[in-house]
Formats: C-alpha cells, structure tokens, sequence
C-alpha cells in the first residue's frame, strides 16, 4: 500500500466551468470528425440518411452526457469511471478498466495520436518525414511536462486548442455553405424502405460512435473542479451539446460541397471541402486546425488518464510512486511520467495501431458497465440525500438506452472483426492476475 504520508497532498480546484466543457468537446472532437463522415457515407449511399445516423450518434452521446453528469455529481473525485466501477461492483471490475486504459486503450492513444501530429506537422512544414517519429515523442514530453507543472497549465493549453479545433470546423461550415452545391445525383429507383434505411443507419453508428466518444474524460479530473457537484454535469452537458451541433454542422457542408458521393470517396472530407471552396490555400488551412486538433487531443489523454492510475495506486493496485502527488503543484506526477514511458515504448515498438485495433471495443464495454454503476448509485440513495446533486431526467429510459447502444457497438463491433475480438478480450483479461498479484502485494 502506498505510503500515508504522501497522502497529505490532495489534488487542488482550480478548474472552472469553461475549462470543464472544453476538457469535454475537446476529448469528444479528436480526429474522426476529419475522417468517419466518409465512412458513414460509404455505408449509407444517402445524404439524409448520413444527417441521420450522426443525428442519432448525437442522441446517443447526450444520453451518455446524463448518465455520466450524474455519476460526476455523485461522486466528484478524481479518477472516475474507476471510482464508480470500484464503488458499484468492487476492485476487481475498477482495476481492469484501469488496466485497459493504461495497457492499451489512453497509451495508445497517446502513441496514434502523436504520431498523427507529426504527420501533419512535417507535412505542413515540408519537412522531411522521417523527423516525424522523434517529433511524436516531443510532443509527448512537452505535453506530459506542461501537465506536470499543474492542472492550469495542462487546462489552459487544452482550451486553447479546442478553441482552435472549433475555429477550423467554424471554417468547414462556413465554406461548406458558401460553396456550390455539389450536383444530385438521380433518385434511385428503389429507395431503401424503413427497415432497411434503420439497419444502413445502425452499421454507419459505429465509426459515429467511435467519434463521438470521450465525454467521460472530464469526469476524471473531479478531483479539480471548483464547485464539482455542480459544475461537472453542466459542463459535460454543453460540452456534449456543443460537439452535436457541431458535427451535424460539418457533415451538412460536407454533403453542400462534395454531395454523398464526393464524401464517399474522399480520404479528407475537410480538406476537400475548403479546397472547392478556398483552393489551396484553404486545404492547407485546415491542415493547421487538423493539427491543433490532433495536439489538443493529445494534451487531453496525457492530462486526464494518469489521475484513474493515481486513484488505482491509491488503492494500493499499481506502484506506490503513482499514487503521489506534487506537494508544489498537486499533480499526480509518478502516473504522468509512467503514462509517458509507456507510451513512447509503444511508439517505438510501433505495435500501438495492432493494439488499439484490438481492444477499442473495450471502450464501449467499460462505457456501458459504467452507466450501469447508476442503477447501483440510485439503488443505494434512490433521493440522492446531497441538495445540490444532479439527478438525470427520465431515469431510467435514458440510462437503459446508453447501456443498450454501448452493447450494439460492442457486439457489432465483435461480428464485424471476432478475431481481433478475441485477442482484445484477452488482453482485458490478463489484467486478472495483474489484479490479484497486486492484490497479495
């Protein structure tokens, strides 16, 4: 067990309600506003019917926004979709969400996206490619040393990228609407009925899904929320409003500038669409707001993530060094630099894009087994007896309805690729006696 010593250094408040809803649209819009709406298009050979499935993907998200703004009000403290997994159904669930998270889901994430980052870094530079590999773990280290001199710094970089993320797709829009309309192509002879439109709709919610995930993120910095009982629900509700509206925004001006053909065949939506309407000059402009996207993503996952490994550590199931907080600047350095470590052995090793293809359906398995926690809350405390709590409208509709999308995605996810199922399944569960060797520790 850790030391009860380095216990005296709690995390610090310090993170209002702006800084919560861009932790929240800034963990959302990464880099699959800028590539799924093509495959959506692909699926769904229809502009209505693509409008729709990113209509109900936001649906969705909201329903997932309620339940996870509750559980954030129940239980504001850093580390969260451990917490309430622990609190709900004990250690050993808790532990093998932190262990996915770390072995593969948040650190490969770290590696991808670092590397997308340098991608188009050197790309926009011109620079030579082969700068693109230490340029990733410069980014890495930057971002994990921005983030280790405190919750602010880490915050107030990230709400300067989210800002310029939002400003890009700003960008999208306006030139999707301002430019021609892509010609329509005939109607069909035979347009698909309603059951067939609902099952197009159903397999284009995955890579939907895949893109409008990571709300949960804020929930992990509860710890560092002024006011989190309040603050946290309504900056993960405007947070997931705001990034609905936005997608929805986008993929319309995809559709205006390129039509659902276009959007089908094309390997950069974004792209493609500021240059029919700006040339080049607009195709290079999004390339810089795809890289303040990609960094600002990437500030997200190293800020957020090492404080469930911090939360593990302190209930004595990871090293003890994670569980410690900088006495000076209240962040959980030891998990910070592990998370980084890992991360860059991934990038090297270059296995993280196998991994993560392994195991992403994981994500969706913990998202439902955590929405699941609010039956457990709501059946211990069923008044919630904190006067300032949230307590999400249409309970238990709202919940049960997550909880059944989280379950399609997985399995739909288990059909389309059992193989890479199976593997991912494995490694979720070699965190069994990972568990029970720190257990006896």
């Amino acid at each position: 067990m850790p030391d009860p010593a380095v216990r005296q250094t709690t995390y610090a408040r310090r993170l209002g309600l702006f800084d919560v809803t861009m932790i929240t649209v800034g963990a959302i819009i990464g880099a699959g506003i800028f590539l799924n709406p093509a495959i959506v298009a692909t699926r769904v050979h229809s502009a209505q019917l693509t409008l729709a499935a990113w209509i109900v993907g936001g649906m969705i998200a909201v329903a997932g926004g309620f339940c996870f703004a509750e559980l954030g009000a129940r239980a504001p403290h850093g580390g969260g979709g451990y917490v309430y997994l622990r609190d709900a159904f004990g250690r050993l669930p808790a532990f093998l969400y932190g262990w996915t998270l770390l072995l593969v889901i948040n650190s490969g994430a770290v590696a991808a996206v670092s590397e997308i980052a340098a991608r188009y870094t050197t790309d926009l530079l011109g620079a030579d490619p082969a700068l693109g590999a230490p340029l990733a773990i410069t980014f890495i280290l930057v971002f994990t040393a921005v983030n280790y001199f405190g919750i602010r710094p880490g915050a107030i970089a990230q709400n300067v990228f989210t800002m310029a993320k939002l400003a890009a797709l700003g960008m999208v829009v306006v030139a999707g609407m301002l430019a021609t309309p892509a010609p329509t192509p005939p109607v069909a002879a035979s347009a698909p009925g309603l059951l067939e439109s609902i099952r197009l709709v159903g397999l284009a919610l995955i890579p939907v899904m895949f893109a409008t995930g990571g709300w949960q993120n804020a929930n992990f910095v509860g710890g560092e929320i002024r006011n989190a009982r309040q603050t946290l629900p309504r900056a993960i509700l405007l947070g997931v409003a705001i990034v609905v509206v936005v997608y929805v925004a986008v993929n319309a001006a995809y559709l205006r500038a390129l039509g659902v053909a276009g959007l089908a065949a094309s390997a950069a939506p974004a792209a493609d669409t500021m240059r029919v309407a700006a040339g080049e000059t607009g195709a290079r402009l999004i390339s810089l707001g795809i890289v303040a996207s990609t960094l600002g993503i990437l500030n997200l996952f190293i800020l957020a993530a090492p404080r469930v490994y911090q939360a593990m550590a302190d209930d004595g199931l990871f090293f003890a060094s994670a569980s410690r907080l900088h006495p000076r600047y209240r962040t959980p350095s030891g998990a910070l630099f592990f998370q980084a470590g890992w991360a860059i052995v991934l990038s090297l090793s270059g296995t993280y894009g196998d991994l993560l293809d392994y195991v992403v359906f994981g994500d969706w398995i913990f998202f439902g087994l955590v929405a699941v926690t609010l039956f457990v809350y709501r059946s211990r405390d069923p008044v919630q007896t904190t006067p300032d709590g949230f307590r999400m409208p249409a309970f238990p509709l709202i919940t049960g309805v997550f909880v059944l999308a989280a379950a399609t995605i997985v399995i739909s996810s288990v059909l389309s690729n059992p193989t890479n199922a199976a593997i991912g399944a494995t490694l979720i569960l070699a965190g069994i006696p990972v568990f029970w060797w720190w257990q006896r520790r």
